[in-house]
């Protein structure tokens, strides 16, 4: 059942068959037999966090998301409301839900609803911005009256720009998936069990994160301008650990069927097994194959830095520059990567579905960033498309970069010397300009040779320009959701590792 206002989902009665019935029969046993002699700490501190999530929810009220209607009438009431020039309003409603679990136990379990509401008023070329988490009435109306105060006293914004007019979003709707945003925390306990039982069986440390998110946006400006969506998104991470051994996977879908927790689990506890005891390689340049998650920490890098004002201000590896070094266009149309580079920003694509707009208004569509490794386009903000009289086009987010049908054994097949890496850790920028960035290895890394892995290795830090990181790419792989993007396994040549790291 659902009940109105704030808080928790509320769950139904009869939870302790199903319960047990998750949890197998030796501990329907044990429970029974903690029943009987009323000691609950006879059971599995799992099995036993389990039962106090049940309890606790079945204390908690309903899930507070906003319907659309809902939304948008808030929107329309501020604007009707606002006594400033001009008002843009926007409207989040989010319901997050979280089982963490540490040591092969599940350690927390979270649900949070969490609302937001700002207001941006404009007197002229003047404006300020003011939010609220409480949508009665009066904390609405308080919350406008502050936020025309502070304007009318702001400074005149030098890149100030009209608000956009009402726009054309495709007629479609973004992901929403019903069982992912019922899940119950009593299902998300009984998943985590499963895969902390498969880590006890293999003698491993698991830990990691499986979570849930319904969301709601909703933007509006006294332009006429409207939008709402909503979308659901589910994520597991897992983390397992055998002495000095470690591996990591990340899943993320926007239903909770489509992620293959179970079997990601077991490849990832088969790693951290073969990542034992490894072995020194010295600093070099090298062959190195990243996994999907890998290459996820490093291309959105330089997805960020193609934004047309850093690239026409002369501060990006997209910049053109006259022999003193003063800029002078961009480099949209070069061939700065490899041919097999083709990368798009997709919101339709089937494993995204993402939103229909961003969060100025902007339309997300169909864009096409990198074509047989040349540039095609750049990121231009409302400001700055009205200075260069070019078409505003938003963040270049979700991105896809196309794959092949090779998946990463195929491509350790044809390696006959090289790396094998799981995930890219803390990247930092080294040089800003020209998108030098460093970074480590970490979670499995795996020297390959005569087209097998041959055994673990230590991890590396890497100094490494990521443009030329896309030029040197030989081969691409099969392609995986990675938080918001799609981005396939990758083979790069000559990529330069700087010092080893002993950290796992």
């Amino acid at each position: 059942m659902k009940a109105e206002g704030g808080g928790q989902r509320a769950e139904g009665s009869g939870a302790t068959p199903r319960l047990c019935k998750a949890l197998g029969n030796a501990h329907q046993e044990r429970w029974q037999r903690a029943e009987g002699m009323n000691s609950h700490w006879s059971l599995p501190l799992t099995s036993y966090l389990l039962l106090i999530t049940y309890y606790s929810m079945n204390l908690a009220v309903a899930s507070t998301i906003l319907g659309q209607e809902e939304a948008v009438d808030i929107l329309e009431s501020v604007i009707e409301k606002s006594q400033a020039d001009d008002v843009f309003v926007s409207l989040s409603s989010q319901e997050s839900a979280l089982s963490r679990f540490s040591e092969n136990q599940i350690s927390q379990n979270i649900q949070k609803n969490k609302f937001s509401l700002t207001i941006t008023s404009y007197f002229g070329k003047r404006s300020a911005s003011a939010s609220t988490t409480e949508l009665d009435p009066d904390a609405i109306a308080q919350t406008l009256r502050r936020c025309e105060d502070l304007a009318r006293f702001a400074p005149e914004d030098p890149e100030w720009v009209e608000l956009l007019a009402p726009q054309t979003y495709e007629e479609r709707q973004p992901a929403f998936d019903l069982a992912t945003a019922d899940l119950t925390p009593l299902t998300r306990g009984e998943i985590v069990q499963e895969v902390c039982q498969l880590s006890v069986k293999a003698g491993v440390a698991g830990s990691g994160t499986f979570s849930t998110n319904v969301a709601l946006q909703a933007i509006a400006n006294s332009a006429g301008l409207r939008g709402c969506d909503r979308n659901t998104r589910a994520d597991f991470s897992f983390t397992a650990r055998q002495d000095n051994g470690s591996s990591w996977s990340q899943l993320t879908a926007w239903g909770v069927e489509q992620l293959p927790i179970l079997d990601a689990t077991e490849k990832v506890i088969q790693k951290a097994i073969l990542s034992r005891n490894p072995q020194e390689v010295a600093p070099g340049d090298y062959t190195v194959i990243f996994e999907p998650n890998a290459m996820a920490g490093l291309l959105p890098w330089v997805i960020w830095n193609m934004d047309a004002r850093a690239a026409d201000e002369g501060r990006s590896f997209m910049s053109c520059t006259d022999e003193a070094g003063q800029p002078m266009g961009n480099r949209v149309g070069e061939e700065l990567f490899s041919p097999l580079v083709q990368i798009q920003r997709n919101p339709t694509h089937p494993l995204l579905q993402s939103g229909r707009f961003f969060g100025n208004g902007l339309g997300n569509s169909y864009l096409e960033i990198v074509r047989d490794g040349s540039p095609q386009a750049l990121s231009y903000s409302c400001y700055w498309a009205q200075q260069k009289g070019k078409e505003a086009n938003g963040s270049f987010f979700p991105i896809v970069m196309a794959g092949s049908e090779k998946t990463v054994d195929d491509l350790i097949a044809g390696t006959e010397k090289g790396i094998l890496v799981t995930r890219a850790w803390y990247v930092r920028y080294v040089n800003p300009r020209t998108l030098e960035v460093t970074g480590m290895t970490r979670d499995g890394t795996f020297w390959i040779e005569e087209g097998k892995i041959a055994y673990p290795i230590k991890n590396l830090r890497f100094n490494q320009s990521l443009p030329a990181m896309l030029k040197n790419i030989e081969a691409v792989g099969m392609t995986k959701r990675c938080g918001t993007s799609v981005i396939p396994a990758c083979k790069v040549n000559n990529f330069h590792f700087s010092s080893i790291t002993d950290s796992i």
